[in-house]
């Protein structure tokens, strides 16, 4: 896989079909590496036409660590919002956002259909109300607004995300990782234990890095409240969220549907907070639909 420098910093990225072709931007959720969109769906979206983009966000996988940055203080964090004061982390959601868009850059798109997947969703709404000349079309996956009225996750979902992996511990963190994904999984669509276990294995030996994870925890939480901003987005959207979703309730999604003008809600009965292969049609339908809305409403102008 090639790695570019973005916004001032090395990312790792992969592209699958011919690049003269409208690109889909793939952005992946807290500590998630690339590989947590399935080769599937990516398969898909090119057999639908498409090329594909998928990347690691900035201290996850093989992209760059922010090691100089130190861990962040969650207390003060916490405590700054809940006193209605800014709070600071160590880098922003729109720095993130900031790297996605240079992805595009040096993969030399100028445009795409920008997807995200739970704080990749957030990144995705960032970039379609931060950059709208790069965002062809928005599709929020298992995401939410950063609105505080939202309901939490339950907490043994919310246990297991503040869970950290264990630094340097490799069997410990691949049983820490089926563990996490047996509980944040979709219940209707339940992936088996050898392919969870392939996948998680994969993915500590790629790369593990739990610092990563603190910051980006951060940084969403810093970010606050998004609705704002998401009523200046004007690109067709797609909201998708699993009806059972325990960590990040299906309420999230709605509010996000809500906060973007025209978008489309789509609910996932059984559908929790992961990637089931059998809802690679239903995210691949998805990500065209809003496709085809950006097609069309090009045609009309």
């Amino acid at each position: 896989m090639p790695q570019v420098k973005a916004n001032g910093i090395t990312l790792e990225y992969e592209s699958f079909g011919p690049e003269d072709r409208e690109t889909v931007l793939l952005i992946m959720g807290l500590g998630a590496q690339l590989t947590m969109w399935p080769v599937e769906l990516c398969d898909e979206l090119v057999t639908r036409g498409y090329r594909v983009i998928r990347f690691d966000n900035r201290d996850v996988g093989l992209s760059h660590k922010f090691d100089d940055l130190g861990m962040p203080d969650m207390t003060e964090i916490f405590g700054a919002l809940m006193a209605g004061k800014p709070a600071t982390s160590p880098y922003a959601l729109d720095e993130m956002a900031k790297d996605a868009v240079g992805v595009l850059d040096a993969a030399g798109v100028k445009k795409a259909h920008i997807v995200g997947a739970s704080m990749g969703g957030m990144i995705a709404q960032l970039v379609a109300a931060n950059h709208p000349d790069r965002a062809l079309s928005l599709v929020s996956i298992m995401s939410t607004t950063g609105n505080p009225e939202v309901p939490q996750g339950k907490p043994e979902a919310m246990a297991v995300l503040m869970t950290p992996a264990p630094e340097g511990d490799i069997p410990a963190a691949i049983e820490r990782g089926i563990l996490a994904w047996n509980t944040i999984g979709s219940p209707g669509y339940r992936t088996d234990e050898e392919t969870l276990r392939k996948w998680v294995t994969r993915d500590v030996n790629r790369s593990l890095y739990p610092q990563g994870v603190a910051r980006q925890m951060a940084a969403i939480v810093a970010n606050g409240d998004r609705r704002e901003k998401l009523k200046t987005i004007k690109v067709p959207a797609v909201v998708l969220h699993g009806v059972d979703d325990p960590l990040v309730p299906v309420e999230g999604g709605r509010d996000t549907a809500a906060s973007i003008p025209g978008a489309e809600l789509r609910e996932i009965p059984g559908m929790g907070h992961d990637f089931p292969l059998a809802l690679v049609g239903t995210f691949a339908d998805a990500i065209e639909a809003a496709a085809k809305r950006a097609s069309r409403a090009r045609a009309a102008e």
